[in-house]
């Protein structure tokens, strides 16, 4: 895949010629320094951007970013974005709405429209969401645990716990979260892209852009 942004200074290829695979029960981490590519590169697969050339194909249901919750609708109470939303994929609202409510912890919250709520809140909605719909894949940008250390715990274990045996793909800036996680990295650099298994190599790679 290649994206290319058309700026004031000219054309700027922040994914450039990108390729990879990821299969059930495989972690790809994506390590790079800001303004590598990842973010756009996780846009891209999420279906948020469009890539310039090439194509994203799909085997595997696909996450959009955990927590992000710029998607909701802010007029909307937490629980009637949880009803458009799980219309929307073809899940049982009520089984999904008991999910989402009991792993956000939001509690009377989830009857107040989303623009009142902090942006912790919101990543809560959105984190507890994306679990409830059972994707085959998940996409990390950059936050992967959200609110107080109980609540981090909480969504380690069901990430990396009960969920191993759904793919993953990180984009983060710790090499040591890679190594902790995952079994291949993609280093990224001026929008170019080198996948490595040897994860040591690629601290160490990451260590020195």
């Amino acid at each position: 895949m290649t994206k290319i942004f058309h700026t004031e200074q000219g054309p700027v290829r922040a994914v450039d010629h990108v390729s990879f695979r990821v299969g059930a029960g495989e972690r790809l981490g994506i390590l790079g320094a800001n303004g590598a590519g990842k973010s756009t590169l996780i846009r891209i697969l999420s279906g948020i951007l469009t890539p310039t050339s090439g194509e994203v194909r799909r085997g595997l249901t696909l996450s959009w970013p955990l927590a992000l919750g710029g998607g909701f609708e802010g007029e909307l109470t937490g629980y009637d974005n949880v009803r458009f939303l799980s219309g929307l994929y073809g899940l049982p609202f009520r089984e999904t709405y008991d999910y989402v409510q009991d792993f956000s912890e939001l509690g009377r919250f989830m009857q107040v429209p989303v623009r009142f709520y902090s942006d912790g809140m919101r990543m809560r909605l959105a984190f507890a969401l994306s679990l409830a719909m059972n994707f085959e894949c998940y996409l990390i940008d950059e936050v992967i645990l959200v609110g107080d250390r109980r609540f981090q715990l909480k969504c380690h274990d069901e990430l990396f716990g009960r969920r191993a045996h759904c793919g993953m793909i990180m984009a983060v800036h710790s090499a040591h979260t890679i190594q902790e996680y995952c079994q291949s990295a993609l280093i990224m650099k001026a929008g170019r892209g080198r996948i490595l298994t040897d994860l040591k190599l690629a601290a160490r790679i990451y260590g020195e852009l």
